[in-house]
């Protein structure tokens, strides 16, 4: 049995305080609340799988220095062969295919990469790449290769399983769905985590679900601006908003520009040197092709790719993808060994480098190691935020069950004007980053139709529960006596208005 407090005769005579206007932020949080919940839920999956492989991924450099360690070095000699000495060695013992490009010896004591498209077994968005000893002429092994930044088999899978989970253009949805999703959670939590108060924000002297909900808290708001960054730039290769990013760029004059391998040059926004050339032994050939770069100050790493065909040159472009970014690029007449087009990283866009930076930040190759470090730390938090998520869920209830979600209804709290621009800011955001926009669209419709039948059923079972009062107090009489006993008045007592 409980006592109600007592009442002076102060405040029994004391006018009743004024109802307080909620703030904006006050009627905004449960919204935020909810949506981070929700999107934890239901996107945590997507992002553990992307977390996962993502952590392999930025591991995989260093791991396959090891593993292909044979192909990738040799003892260091006097002097490198000629280029097309080195070219001829990887041809007369792979002569399948045709010869697509060429990256010399970059440094002292690594193999120069002799690439082969079109090489049966191998994957046709693939090469052959075949390592060769600079000099001695040997070579020590052919490996299938992947993208501009050479990927071999190792980190090829990895980056594939990343990508789209080896299921091709369908697997990428999951991808961008992820990355989608990454930096709307991030703010979020970000935003509930500094509107706490200080005092519960503390960890240390803690328990239970206090205590992950600090840690989970304070983790994330430490890696929060790593996770939007992943978002970001993630979302610059995706398939649906990669192509509306391109699209902005090529509207705003921002795309990455690439020599014309067209003989004469010309500066055109999309490289056109297809390399299909046999044993790549055009006109000049690659000695003096190599030279005329060096010249136009092209030093290591450089890619050459041979002419497409008769009315092609060759294009010569530097690959560094560590910082500082090397990537200026020439094309060289096949028939006298002159430059015809030259593009400096120097007069890129702004855009156009914004978006190389982000991508090689992104995939660990910008500042080598100690990005692959930071990125291995990333996916590893968001990892531990995922399954602290979980237990928070869990210990919500009692630590017997998953607890109750965050009540339905916030958004009907917010002010419209607040509301309205809102909403006009989630429809444009969604119509860009449709990954996004359609599964929160298909979340508020199913919430709206699971409100609507919640509040029929409350609304049958109030009415239910009028009759069987009223039924109720017919039959109670019908026991003889008990009636009178409990009311003093007659059974038909009850059944008169």
């Amino acid at each position: 049995m409980t006592t109600a407090p007592s009442t002076t005769a102060d405040e029994a005579t004391r006018p009743p305080t004024p109802a307080r206007r909620r703030s904006g932020w006050s009627t905004l949080r449960p919204l935020i609340l909810r949506l981070h919940f929700y999107a934890g839920v239901v996107v945590a999956p997507f992002l553990l799988v992307a977390a996962l492989t993502g952590l392999l991924y930025a591991a995989s450099f260093q791991a396959e220095k090891i593993v292909y360690g044979h192909e990738l070095t040799v003892p260091v000699g006097d002097r490198e062969l000629p280029l097309s000495e080195q070219v001829a060695a990887a041809r007369k013992a792979h002569p399948e295919g045709a010869v697509s490009a060429i990256r010399p010896s970059p440094e002292a004591g690594a193999t120069t990469r002799v690439m082969l498209s079109g090489v049966p077994d191998v994957d046709p968005n693939h090469t052959l790449a075949v390592f060769v000893d600079p000099y001695t002429g040997e070579v020590r092994g052919a490996l299938e290769q992947y993208g501009s930044s050479g990927a071999l088999p190792l980190r090829t899978w990895i980056d594939e399983f990343h990508r789209d989970l080896h299921l091709g253009e369908t697997g990428r949805l999951y991808s961008e769905f992820a990355a989608s999703w990454l930096w709307v959670i991030a703010a979020g939590g970000l935003v509930l985590w500094f509107s706490r108060r200080r005092a519960l924000r503390k960890i240390r002297g803690t328990s239970g679900r206090r205590r992950t909900l600090g840690l989970h808290g304070g983790i994330g708001a430490w890696a929060a601006v790593g996770f939007l960054f992943l978002s970001a730039t993630g979302l610059t290769w995706s398939t649906y908003t990669g192509a509306t990013i391109a699209d902005l760029r090529a509207s705003l004059g921002q795309e990455t520009p690439a020599v014309s391998a067209a003989a004469g040059g010309e500066h055109a926004e999309h490289d056109t040197a297809g390399g299909t050339g046999g044993d790549a032994a055009h006109g000049v050939g690659l000695d003096r092709v190599l030279a005329a770069a060096r010249a136009e100050r092209l030093d290591n790493p450089v890619e050459i790719v041979p002419p497409a065909d008769a009315a092609s040159s060759y294009v010569v472009k530097q690959i560094q993808r560590s910082w500082p970014e090397k990537q200026d690029a020439v094309a060289v007449d096949p028939a006298t060994g002159q430059v015809t087009d030259v593009v400096r990283w120097a007069d890129y866009p702004v855009l156009a480098k914004l978006s190389r930076w982000g991508i090689d930040l992104h995939t660990g190759s910008l500042f080598g190691l100690p990005n692959q470090i930071a990125l291995m730390l990333l996916a590893a938090s968001l990892i531990l935020l995922i399954l602290w998520g979980y237990r928070m869920w869990w210990q919500r209830g009692r630590g017997s069950s998953f607890g109750r979600p965050i009540p339905r209804g916030a958004w009907q709290q917010v002010p419209p004007y607040l509301l309205v621009p809102l909403l006009a800011g989630i429809a444009v955001l969604g119509y860009f980053v449709p990954l996004l926009g359609i599964p929160l669209a298909a979340f508020l419709a199913v919430d709206i139709v699971l409100g609507e039948i919640a509040h029929r059923r409350g609304r049958k079972k109030g009415e239910g529960g009028e009759a069987d009062a009223a039924g109720g107090a017919g039959t109670a009489g019908g026991a003889g006596t008990a009636g009178e006993a409990e009311g003093g008045e007659p059974v038909g007592a009850a059944r008169t208005p």
